[in-house]
Parts: structure tokens; C-alpha cells; sequence
């Protein structure tokens, strides 16, 4: 059943006479002492276990419950389809099977969509498909709103988003997509949990927006008297664990980031973000390669995908590059020979590039990375050498303190995973900070702010440590073939319906 449909819909004046029908049936339901919202109900089996053991089932009694999907009523005799989490299964209702009255009830009372169980013997129809002979049934939930049928669907893709529990009845895809979710969250704790990390929460409302450059929410708690913000990323907070001697610590949960709505963008968004002491950017790379692809195989049976009609190999290893080099690769710019901030801005505005004001070489280059490489890194690729400008956490090169011990995977286009050998010199963080602050002075309010208690910590002594963060979210997308991050959150944010 497809909910992107463009058929027309029912109009409001059909939908209404229909909910009208239906709360005439929930009080006859009533009156004949029926009551339409049930309690507890015990069954002995889902639908597709019946239909996977039909040889040893087989004229045995069984008990299910399930959401009707179908029916047909003729006569004496009906037949419908009801569907739990497993699947579906046809029930035969005959009247002379049924306690007295019951019929009467199953014909008249009942609609698609009501939630009921049943109880009956196992049997194979005249047409060989599976089903169930009903001896009784009991109401437990009464639908007052008609599903959408094949042909009307839902109105658009807008409402299939805000209408998540829709979409999860009559969309099995949707269904199996966000258990997939489940599954690869699940693998990944795995995953980590095998390797000895600790799994730790950490504050979602902090006084402090740090760990991210990005617009924070900002609230206000009254019994304290300040601004809180929601935490843009858990990043300082875990550091300050390995500060404390937590020596492997990783937490999935939410960032919430106020900034725009796209496909690849949602207010509210879940991370994976670990750090390991003693560790360092090549481990990252390595646990990256290894979770992802392990994720792929336990839930999809293999690490060779397809996404939006481009296949995809994860099988480790993965391409690594630096960025100058992609920018050489992919752009043909040799970013190396470029010495100040007014030639790199000329040559950006030469590929297309529009560059506001005057900012330093370093976000210019990385503007031309993102506009002119990242759609092309189909294949997994670490990019790796990130100018230090544009990342304050990260530990410099000794080679070149210009660059870090930074690396981005991008896979499909898309940013997936960020990871840095942390920076652990607690002067050299308080220099990146104030550079931070002195950039925020000049209207970048998604510049980080000084932390005064994470240099506190840092002054006690942070062993040096790789730190790694994947967005849940994209990897979902990616291993389950979805465009848009809004098909694999339950609820995105949408604008307000009018």
C-alpha cells in the first residue's frame, strides 16, 4: 500500500459520515454490553509462526489478535485478514461456529481497522492459503477512523511523516525499516560492549553549548536563574570521564541543533560518540571500519549495498585521503599553493563558489571541499588532515601544526562519522578557545564558547585518547536505502499544521 498515492482522498464530508457510522457501531457495541476498548488478552502465537509451522499447527488450536486489514462479508460465512508486528493471516468466520449472536456482531460492528483477537483451529482453505476457523473473537479496540485505502492513500509525503502510527499500519516497509533501526543500534552496543566500553549518559541541558559548532536551543530554568542550552553534542562531557579514568566510554542519544530542515537534517538527532584512552585517529578508523561493517552484516547479510540505485562496497578497508589531495582529486585545485586568503577566495569564486566577507584560508578551503568534493565520495573515504582552524578539539600534527589528527567519513555524499586524536594540552585548548570566542566577537554564533571547568579538567590530566562520532541517523539511512532522514525518525519535526 503505497502513502505517497496522488489519488484524491476521501473528502471531509465522506471522512465525517464514515467517523459518524463508526461511533453509531462503537454504541451498539456498548448496548449490547460489548466493551470496544478491552483489556489484557493472552495469545498463543503470532501470525507468521502459524504460517511458518502450518504442518505442526495444523488443525490445533491457537489464539492471536491483530488489526482487521480486510474483510469480506457474504452470508454466513466472511473471511478478513488481521496483521500483528509479524504479519498477516486470514480468519474464516462462519456463524455456526461462532457463540449466538456473535456473527451478527462481526458483520455489522466491526470495520477495518478494529484491533481484535481470535481464537480457532489451524486450516488450509479450498485456495491452500493458511487461516485460521474463528470459534469466538473479542473486541479490543474499536477504530473510530477509517484507514486509507490503496486507491485514496494518505494526502502526502508530509503526512505519512506526521502521521507515523498510519504509516505503520498500513506500510510494511515503514514497519521493517525502523525494526532494521533497532537492529543496527542494537549491533553497534554490541559491538562496543564486546570491546569493554562503558555506556554512560551524560547532561542533555548544559550551561554550556560546547562540543559541536552549531546554533544551540536555549531554555531557562527558573530555580537556578539561568540559561541552559540543549546540548549540541556530549563531547566535552565525556572527556571529562576519561579525565576521571573512565578509560572506554561511549553514549547513543540525542543533539539538538536549532538550525534548518532538510534531508539530511532534523532538529533532534541521535549520536554515537566514544572516546578511548591511549587510542588515537588510525583506532578510530579502525573501530569505524569494523562497527559499520559489522552492523551491515548482522542485519543485511552482507557490507555490499545498494543506496538510491548506487552500489556500495563497506567491506573494510576504506579509501583514506587528505583533504588537500581530494580537493586536487576531485576539484583539480592545489590548495598547497595557495598562500593567503584573498587567492583562495579568488579561486573559490572561480569554481562557482560564493564566499561571504573575508574569512581565513582555512574555511575557504573547507568550502571548497564541501561544495566542489563531498557529492562525489560515493565509496567509503576517510578524509583526513583537517586544517586546525576548523577544528578545535583535535590534537595538531608535529609535522605541520597547521593540520590535525582529524578525520570525516563520508560515504554516498554524505558526512557519516568525525573523529580526532583529542587534544589534551590544556593551554593549547584555552589558545583554540579564545580563537573560538574572538570569532563568535565577530558574529559566528556557531563558534564554541570558553569552558572554563573542561580546561579545569583537562589541567588534571586527560590521557591521550581517539574520540569518534557517527550520526545514527545517516547510517540508518544508508544501510536501509531511505532519501530522506525523516523516513527513519518516528517523529520528525514538522512545521505546524494550519
Amino acid at each position: 500500500m503505497d502513502l505517497e498515492g496522488l489519488n484524491e482522498e476521501l473528502s471531509t464530508e465522506d471522512l465525517n459520515e464514515m467517523m459518524l457510522h463508526r461511533r453509531k457501531k462503537l454504541a451498539d457495541l456498548r448496548e449490547k454490553g460489548i466493551d470496544p476498548y478491552g483489556e489484557k488478552y493472552v495469545r498463543t502465537h503470532h501470525a507468521q509462526e502459524i504460517l511458518d509451522n502450518f504442518a505442526e499447527l495444523e488443525n490445533q488450536p491457537v489464539v492471536v489478535a491483530g488489526r482487521i486489514m480486510s474483510a469480506r462479508k457474504q452470508g454466513k460465512a466472511s473471511f478478513a485478514h488481521i496483521a500483528d508486528l509479524s504479519g498477516k493471516i486470514q480468519i474464516y468466520v462462519k456463524s455456526d461456529k461462532l457463540p449466538e449472536g456473535a456473527y451478527d456482531i462481526f458483520t455489522h460492528s466491526l470495520d477495518i481497522g478494529d484491533i481484535i483477537g481470535v481464537e480457532g483451529l489451524v486450516f488450509r482453505t479450498k485456495r491452500g492459503e493458511i487461516s485460521i476457523n474463528t470459534t469466538n473473537f473479542t473486541v479490543l479496540s474499536k477504530s473510530l477512523r477509517p484507514l486509507p485505502e490503496k486507491w485514496h492513500g494518505l494526502r502526502d509525503i508530509e503526512t505519512k511523516y506526521r502521521q507515523r502510527y498510519v504509516d505503520l499500519i498500513v506500510n510494511p516497509d515503514s514497519k521493517d525499516l525502523f525494526i532494521k533501526r533497532s537492529k543496527i543500534i542494537k549491533s553497534i552496543r554490541r559491538f562496543l560492549d564486546g570491546r569493554d566500553f562503558l555506556e554512560v549518559e551524560t547532561p542533555m541541558l548544559q550551561p554550556i553549548a560546547g562540543g559541536a559548532s552549531a546554533r544551540p536551543f536555549i531554555t531557562y530554568h527558573n530555580a537556578l536563574n539561568m540559561n541552559l542550552y540543549m546540548r549540541i553534542a556530549p563531547e566535552l562531557y565525556l572527556k571529562r570521564l576519561l579525565v576521571g579514568g573512565l578509560e572506554k566510554v561511549y553514549e547513543i542519544n540525542r543533539n539538538f541543533r536549532n538550525e534548518g530542515i532538510s534531508t539530511r537534517h532534523n532538529p533532534e538527532f541521535t549520536m554515537l560518540e566514544l572516546y578511548e584512552a591511549y587510542s588515537d585517529l588510525d583506532g578510530m578508523m579502525e573501530i569505524t571500519e569494523k562497527l559499520v561493517s559489522q552492523a551491515a552484516s548482522e542485519v543485511l547479510g552482507t557490507t555490499k549495498i545498494e543506496y538510491q540505485g548506487q552500489m556500495v562496497d563497506l567491506t573494510p578497508p576504506w579509501k583514506r585521503i587528505t583533504m588537500a589531495d581530494a580537493i586536487k582529486e576531485y576539484a583539480g585545485i592545489d590548495t598547497e599553493a595557495l598562500s593567503t586568503a584573498e587567492e583562495a577566495k579568488a579561486v573559490a569564486e572561480k569554481h562557482g563558489l560564493k564566499i561571504e566577507g573575508q574569512p581565513e584560508k582555512a574555511v575557504i578551503i573547507n568550502e571548497m571541499f564541501e561544495e566542489l568534493v563531498e557529492h562525489k565520495l560515493i565509496q567509503p573515504t576517510f578524509i583526513t588532515d583537517y586544517p586546525i582552524e576548523i577544528s578545535p578539539l583535535t590534537k595538531s600534527k608535529k609535522d605541520n601544526p597547521k593540520l590535525t589528527h582529524r578525520f570525516e567519513l563520508f560515504i554516498t555524499g554524505r558526512e557519516l562519522a568525525n573523529a580526532y586524536s583529542e587534544l589534551n594540552d590544556p593551554l593549547d585548548q584555552r589558545d583554540r578557545f579564545v580563537k573560538q570566542m574572538e570569532q563568535r566577537e565577530k558574529g559566528d554564533d556557531e563558534a564554541q564558547m570558553m569552558d572554563e571547568d573542561f580546561l579545569r579538567a583537562l589541567e588534571y590530566g586527560m590521557p591521550p585518547a581517539g574520540g569518534l562520532g557517527i550520526g545514527i541517523d545517516r547510517l540508518i539511512m544508508l544501510l536501509t536505502d531511505a532519501p530522506s532522514i525523516r523516513d527513519v525518525i518516528l517523529f520528525p519535526h514538522m512545521r505546524a499544521e494550519k
